[in-house]
């Protein structure tokens, strides 16, 4: 069967990342880290930080891996120090820890609206039989999932808490999906994984899942594409036809597109496109 949007009606489960996939949190984060390094960075006389900076550094990593790499890229080294570091220690866990703060004010300020085209993909899914789970890098996400209204959706999540606390790798590494997939009781093949970040669209690939569907929500296309995604779409909403199992079971090929399936356009690019 072809890598593509036909996937999504036979496989068994969708693996879920949450910012930037499921809700704009990723827009709450973007502004904890620009509000943290914009300082930081000023106060010690380095290059500014940009948004390339988050995408390429940041985005889709744990927290303290984050700050790791976005010191490294500036040549700065600090102490590791400990997760339970006050905010304004001079140490990796101290600024991964202003960072939350950061986090957790945002989002007790504005609060936070799901995306309508996730949510209406997940809730078809959910309607197909389609097991779901939440494969997150934040130590956030049950709160995010719980100010979203989504909470209820999902059995399984393994977050930033559950992978400090099993010694669990994130992503790039694909171990916290594969933990996922095992917390549902299926292999990675019979899973997709629903991705915004150039490392976890990685994780994806190195876990060799079923599917890896990016969605772009400001990393690129083509960039979803070369790190390991399968397909990219602007907007989940867009693939909810392609869930449909009834029809794909009465499909005379499954390896046939159904009627309403996306093809590559505009708002689905595919791996055809990038491979020579």
């Amino acid at each position: 069967m072809p890598r593509d949007a036909s996937r999504l009606s036979h496989l068994r489960a969708l693996l879920f990342d949450l910012d930037g996939v499921l809700t704009p949190t990723a827009e709450v984060h973007m502004r904890a880290w620009a509000r943290l390094f914009g300082d930081y960075f000023a106060a010690h006389d380095l290059a500014p930080y940009t948004e390339a900076d988050y995408f390429e550094h940041v985005d889709g990593r744990p927290r303290y891996d984050g700050v790791r790499a976005m010191l490294a890229a500036r040549d700065v080294v600090l102490p590791e120090g400990s997760p339970d570091d006050d905010p304004e220690a001079e140490t990796v866990c101290g600024l991964g820890n202003r960072k939350n703060a950061a986090f957790a004010a945002e989002l007790a300020e504005n609060g936070v609206t799901p995306y309508p085209g996730s949510v209406a993909f997940l809730d078809r899914a959910v309607a197909e039989g389609v097991r779901v789970a939440v494969v997150s890098s934040s130590r956030n996400a049950v709160p995010v999932l719980e100010a979203a209204g989504l909470r209820d959706r999902f059995d399984v999540i393994v977050d930033g808490v559950v992978a400090a606390d099993e010694g669990i790798a994130g992503k790039p590494a694909p171990d916290t999906y594969l933990e996922g997939a095992r917390r549902l009781g299926l292999t990675a093949d019979d899973c997709v994984v629903v991705e915004d970040a150039q490392s976890g669209v990685e994780a994806g690939r190195r876990g060799a899942f079923g599917l890896v569907l990016g969605v772009d929500r400001g990393t690129g296309a083509q960039t979803l594409l070369d790190f390991g995604a399968d397909l990219v779409v602007d907007d989940l909403g867009t693939l909810v036809g392609a869930l449909d199992r009834t029809r794909a079971s009465s499909a005379p090929n499954p390896d046939q597109a159904t009627p309403d399936t996306p093809s590559t356009s505009s708002s689905t690019t595919g791996t055809t496109e990038a491979q020579s």
